[in-house]
């Protein structure tokens, strides 16, 4: 009865594997290691050569498409292929390649692409395309068991070509003046960019990873959004405040203009008196005239007459 019970628990941390590593991946090496274990793993022997097979990844890594193809080296060389955005031309060889070989086509979602932030230097620069990856595994007689090693896809004769116009770009990135450089990731960390040979099409001499990329636009100040309400406060605190200021400095003129007016009153009131010489004759002000005294003069001379 137990035997059953440990091979069920067995099982489920079987099953309960391939998530836990999905969880823990912080490179794009082991996100590619991950991807060829799926990709071995959905093989089947009855599958055609040259036939293109989508390869159908667990939950934990959704927002990835993969999709792989089987072919013979001499057949890649002599005839090219297609493998969805990536077109191989006549001459292309797989080194080192004794009869067949995987391709594998990666078609990353923005949230992995971001996995290439941490892994290669793109300071000045940011994504506005899915990152795209061509790989290549040697395939043996049975390809559904073991871990089959990398190959190199070299492009001598003709460049593969790099179509990303199926692809659905950043809207807010896309913009006229600004038109996007080829970024190819390398092994080794290091990105080199180019140009576009046309719009959203780009040109490679190997297999790898790739994308579309701008300069990062100048960081602009951050605006914080004032609600209605606030605002509403805002405009009647504002305008009251307004108010109050205009009514003091209304009020400050009259009392100025008043107290000018009465001073002129006081003046004129003062230059009438000085001239009347006004005083007060009970509760009233009255003027007087200045009295003005007179020598009285004889006009006839009175001359005593004596007896004589």
């Amino acid at each position: 009865m137990g035997s059953p019970f440990f091979l069920i628990l067995i099982i489920l941390s079987l099953a309960s594997l391939p998530s836990t590593k999905a969880d823990g991946i912080r490179s794009a090496r082991l996100l590619d290691l991950l991807i060829r274990d799926y990709t071995v793993k959905s093989f089947d022997r009855h599958f055609k050569t040259g036939t293109l097979h989508t390869v159908h990844l667990p939950a934990n890594l959704s927002g990835i498409e993969v999709d792989t193809a089987r072919f013979r080296c001499g057949s890649l060389r002599r005839y090219g292929a297609k493998v969805k955005e990536f077109h191989l031309g006549i001459g292309v060889t797989v080194q080192p390649c004794a009869e067949r070989v995987i391709v594998v086509r990666q078609t990353l979602g923005y949230n992995w692409s971001s996995m290439y932030y941490a892994n290669y230097d793109l300071s000045g620069y940011q994504l506005v395309s899915p990152v795209l990856g061509l790989l290549a595994y040697n395939a043996g007689s049975d390809v559904s068991f073991g871990s089959p090693f990398q190959l190199g896809i070299l492009a001598r004769e003709k460049p593969i070509k790099i179509d990303f116009s199926n692809i659905t770009m950043a809207s807010n990135m896309t913009r006229s003046s600004m038109r996007p450089l080829c970024a190819g990731f390398e092994g080794d960390g290091k990105v080199t960019l180019k140009n576009q040979v046309s719009p959203n099409v780009c040109f490679a001499t190997r297999d790898g990873h790739f994308g579309l990329v701008v300069e990062s636009p100048p960081l602009m100040p951050v605006r914080k959004k004032i609600s209605r309400w606030k605002l509403a406060v805002g405009s009647s605190i504002g305008a009251a405040l307004g108010a109050m200021l205009l009514g003091l400095l209304l009020v400050a003129m009259f009392i100025k203009v008043k107290k000018k007016a009465r001073m002129e009153e006081m003046e004129r009131r003062a230059y009438e008196e000085e001239a009347l010489q006004v005083s007060m004759v009970g509760h009233f002000r009255a003027p007087i005239a200045s009295v003005t005294r007179t020598t009285p003069t004889i006009e006839y001379q009175y001359i005593p007459h004596h007896p004589s």
